[in-house]
């Protein structure tokens, strides 16, 4: 990042989003129907095979994020590629305590929804086709910055050249490794779980019946996902020492490992599809915003995938940012930046400590510990207001939700 003198022309309150993933597409598509003038950045082609973020990942939507997809006009394109999640499950192999959550229990018609990150992000690109304000450069990328004193000029490389872009707001939504991230000076904190992360696709014996499955073990945790076709999404997450090994296993051999880690309430697995691995670490910003400019989606937070919260909890990140700037001569304003970081705080911190902790008390192999943990369940299972918590939570509302989410709460 590089200081320079005012450009000859005022920002006049654009936004430059960077990083058109999951989180940048949803924040540009809010931006664009709450009237603002938005710039979208993204260095893929505008394909859904061309993005990584739209990726192989079968996706656990909470209640708040399809309320939210739904408000901004994606949930329509996606739903008929969507499973709903009637019932969740969460266990720990050889212990007596479970947790069970039930949406007729709570009054809504599912607790969430499971969805191919390829079908949202497919989803995303049409709607980014139907806005009015909204310019795209795709494929793109974010070369330089210089700040002056009503925004950013922004240098970015096209297929046709470079090209200088200035804004009010700065809004990073490059992912994990954010390059704005970088440039703003802004320290993260990173944990290495030494763990990674394989997702597939099995077939079940017995009918799924619109269930998700959180199961914990010494090895790490193991997830079923409800989806279409009695087919249930497989997340499978190993140490990394034992990343290479597993990654080579044939099929019959990695369906085996699965069965094992997640035991027989399904009845026998079968027909694995391709496996992807991911390589898990936490990545935690130190701070959210600077001087014009704030860091929305895994560029601010990054966690662990246990209770499927990343990008759960980055929708809530743009839509509060869009609820705030909305109606905003100014979308740079330091007291408007300051807001968002305060409104986020409670949120983001509970999410993050949630997904850390459960994966270190759920996973530690202490035999200790067993009792508390199967006591601690069953308090979730069988406490009325511990279970409520425990499913408006999952659902998505915490903290100071943005409005979008809050139009059909139950």
């Amino acid at each position: 990042m590089k200081a320079g003198s005012s450009p000859s022309f005022a920002a006049e309150g654009n936004v430059l989003v960077v990083g058109g993933g999951l989180v940048g597409a949803s924040l540009a598509i809010a931006l664009d129907a709450a009237g603002c003038r938005v710039t979208l950045v993204e260095a893929a082609a505008p394909r859904a095979n061309a993005q990584p973020s739209y990726d192989e990942r079968n996706l656990a939507l909470a209640r708040a994020t399809v309320n939210g997809l739904d408000a901004i006009g994606v949930w329509p394109l996606a739903v008929a590629q969507a499973t709903p999640i009637r019932h969740i499950h969460v266990s720990r192999a050889g212990e007596f305590g479970s947790a069970r959550l039930d949406a007729a229990r709570h009054g809504v018609d599912a607790l969430g929804w499971t969805l191919p990150a390829r079908e949202l992000g497919a989803a995303l690109l049409r709607r980014l086709d139907g806005c009015r304000r909204l310019r795209r450069l795709a494929p793109a990328s974010l070369t330089g910055l210089e700040k002056f004193d009503g925004g950013w000029r922004a240098q970015i490389q096209t297929p046709e050249g470079t090209e200088h872009i200035d804004a009010a707001l700065l809004v990073g939504a490059d992912g994990t490794d954010s390059f704005v991230r970088a440039q703003l000076g802004i320290e993260a904190d990173v944990h290495d779980y030494r763990q990674t992360l394989f997702v597939s696709t099995v077939t079940p014996e017995r009918d799924h019946a619109n269930r998700a499955w959180e199961r914990f073990s010494d090895e790490g945790p193991i997830a079923m996902l409800p989806l279409g076709e009695r087919r249930c999404g497989l997340v499978l997450t190993v140490d990394a020492d034992t990343a290479v090994e597993v990654a080579s296993l044939n099929d019959a051999d990695f369906i085996a490992l699965a069965q094992r880690r997640f035991g027989w309430r399904l009845g026998r697995l079968s027909r694995p599809g391709k496996r992807h691995p991911y390589v898990i670490k936490r990545v935690a910003a130190r701070n959210l915003v600077a001087s014009r400019a704030v860091l929305v989606g895994n560029a601010a937070q990054t966690v662990h995938p246990i209770g499927a919260q990343g990008f759960n909890l980055g929708l809530r990140d743009a839509l509060t940012l869009a609820e705030l700037i909305a109606g905003r001569d100014d979308p740079g304003a330091q007291d408007l930046l300051e807001h968002y970081a305060a409104r986020r705080a409670p949120d983001r911190e509970g999410t993050m400590a949630m997904s850390h902790d459960l994966v270190r008390f759920a996973c530690m192999p202490q035999p200790l510990l067993a009792p508390l943990r199967s006591l601690a369940l069953l308090a979730y299972d069988r406490v009325p207001p511990l279970q409520q918590l425990l499913a408006r939570r999952g659902m998505g509302f915490r903290g100071e939700p943005p409005r979008a989410v809050l139009e059909r709460t139950p």
